[in-house]
Parts: structure tokens; sequence; C-alpha cells
């Protein structure tokens, strides 16, 4: 089974397994990964779902659009690869993937 490791702030390891089409935030929040908030549902209007893409595959999530963009450039922890979790797709290619969660969301 396909999966993606996401990390938090302290260290603490999740796994989930791929689920093609869905978003990473919702994989993170149908398996209640501490760090993902969503509190806009999905909609790339919080920024609460920020997390930062290992550099080998970030190129993987496709690029970020203005409102993604707009989001990111409010919170204080980004990074070069931050994402937004909502606006990336998952796929099976994605498997063996590592994000990190930062230690606060917006």
């Amino acid at each position: 089974m396909a999966s993606i490791k996401m990390i938090e702030h302290d260290g603490t390891e999740h796994e989930v397994a791929i689920e093609d089409g869905k978003s990473l935030m919702e994989l993170a929040t149908d398996n209640a990964i501490p760090g993902i908030d969503a509190d806009c549902g999905g909609d790339c209007a919080c920024g609460t779902c920020h997390v930062i893409v290992g550099s080998e595959w970030f190129p993987a999530t496709g690029t970020a659009n203005n409102d993604e963009t707009q989001m990111l450039d409010m919170t204080p922890e980004r990074e070069t690869t931050s994402r937004l979790a909502c606006q990336i797709k998952t796929t099976e290619a994605m498997d063996g993937m590592v994000v990190r969660l930062p230690e606060f969301q917006m």
C-alpha cells in the first residue's frame, strides 16, 4: 500500500495511506493527524494546512496557484518547499513522500 509520512514538529511520525485523488489535507484530517487544522475545509482560504514538503518530492506536488502563494506569504514558518496540503492532490506516485508540519499553523 502506498503511503505518505507526515512528521509533526516534535518529531512524531505518522504514515497515511494514499487514496488517489484525495488532497493531502483530506488524508491528514481523515487520519486525525495533529497539526493540520484545515479550518476552511480545503478552500485555500486559511493557511491552516501548511506543510513543508521534502525537497526531492516538491516537484511532484505541482505548482502553487496565486491564492495559495498569497496564503503562504502570510505564514511566518514558510520555507521554499512549503505548500498548503489542501492544494496537493495525492497519487500512488507519491509513495514514500515525506512532509513536515510546522510548529504553528496560521
